[in-house]
């Protein structure tokens, strides 16, 4: 698609385009339509702009990613931007989750209270954290 656009952008016409890049013709005027209606919103430098931000900050979300762009002049809408990021590699993920006590877990807790439930403090006190 770059190409086309390129071309088209040098002066060529639909048909020369075509030939060149052994394309059908109404898929060369399908893209450049589609291109200058829509056109890029963001220039290569708001992209790397996007991403030294998300680079610094990585908890950074993608609708305050939009509100910069807001307050900078671009009106720029979510997918775009979340566009950008995956463009340069950097995807959206949450934290795993802690595991949760599982039933043999439970057991040991148990047999291990039991099992110095006789103790006096002063043993506890003797006791290293290491060794609990």
């Amino acid at each position: 698609m770059g190409k086309i656009v390129d071309l088209h952008k040098s002066g060529s016409s639909l048909g020369a385009i075509s030939r060149c890049l052994k394309v059908p013709c109404s898929s060369v005027q399908t893209i450049i339509h589609k291109y200058k209606q829509d056109g890029n919103v963001l220039c290569p430098r708001d992209e790397r702009a996007l991403v030294q931000n998300v680079h610094i900050n990585p908890i950074t979300k993608a609708k305050g990613l939009v509100k910069m762009l807001a307050e900078a002049g671009k009106s720029v809408s979510l997918s775009t931007v979340k566009r950008v990021l995956y463009r340069h590699g950097l995807k959206g993920h949450s934290t795993r989750k802690k595991p949760l006590l599982q039933k043999k877990h439970k057991k040991a807790r148990l047999m291990f209270a039991n099992a110095h439930r006789d103790k006096d403090l002063n043993f506890w006190r003797h006791c290293s954290k290491g060794t609990i």
